[in-house]
């Protein structure tokens, strides 16, 4: 009796111990075969804005604050080889960008107006914008 309750609780934990396979990542690291592009970022408006960088679907982190009339300067790094804007943390590893934004400090998600990067950009070798609020959301130009 005892078997048939230990019995399908066991198989039940064999097959999710299989279902997660780990592999080892290796994280670039400096600038090196790296380009500078840095981004200004101005503030247009009346009121605060708060910028941030997605790394991932699933994580995201505040790159500015901005109060109004004034700038912010974030350094990007281009690889030419893969066209992948990145942005270096604080042990200096390299974290793909996956989307730039901006949008008013307290309200930011709500308010967002995206950031585009493109080849042109890392061939200019910087890239300026200018956030102000266009009906309910900012714009960055």
């Amino acid at each position: 009796m005892k078997i048939r309750y230990v019995l399908p609780v066991m198989l039940a934990f064999t097959s999710l111990a299989n279902a997660v396979e780990l592999h080892h990542v290796i994280v670039r690291k400096g600038t090196d075969g790296l380009d500078m592009v840095p981004l200004t970022i101005s503030n247009a408006g009346k009121k605060g804005v708060s910028c941030n960088a997605d790394f991932a679907h699933w994580y995201s982190e505040g790159i500015a604050t901005i109060e109004p009339g004034m700038s912010a300067r974030v350094e990007l790094w281009f690889d030419p080889k893969t066209g992948t804007f990145t942005i270096l943390n604080d042990k200096r590893e390299n974290l793909p960008v996956e989307r730039l934004w901006c949008g008013l400090a307290g309200r930011a998600y709500a308010t967002r107006g995206q950031i585009a990067l493109d080849r042109t950009d890392a061939a200019k070798g910087e890239r300026e914008v200018s956030c102000g609020m266009e009906q309910d959301s900012l714009a960055c130009r």
